[in-house]
């Protein structure tokens, strides 16, 4: 066999495979599956930029907490 053959095996099982993704376990989820348009698109990237926003502020503020908390006992 030589190399322009295994090639083409190769070639085969990857289009084999890609058949196949429309008729396995996901193909029903795949074929609802849709494009967002702008208004669902702009809802989730607020959502998402608020959750980053809270998660990064509650960090912000053990850490500011860690820094500053002892430095006030110590002065008591």
């Amino acid at each position: 066999m030589d190399i322009v053959e295994g090639s083409w095996k190769v070639q085969d099982k990857i289009e084999e495979k890609a058949g196949k993704i429309g008729k396995g376990k996901f193909g029903r989820i795949l074929k609802m599956a849709r494009k967002p348009d702008k208004e669902e698109y702009r809802k989730t990237l607020l959502i998402v930029v608020i959750g980053i926003l809270l998660i990064g502020g509650l960090g912000f503020s053990i850490m500011w907490l860690w820094d500053n908390i002892p430095a006030y006992f110590a002065v008591i």
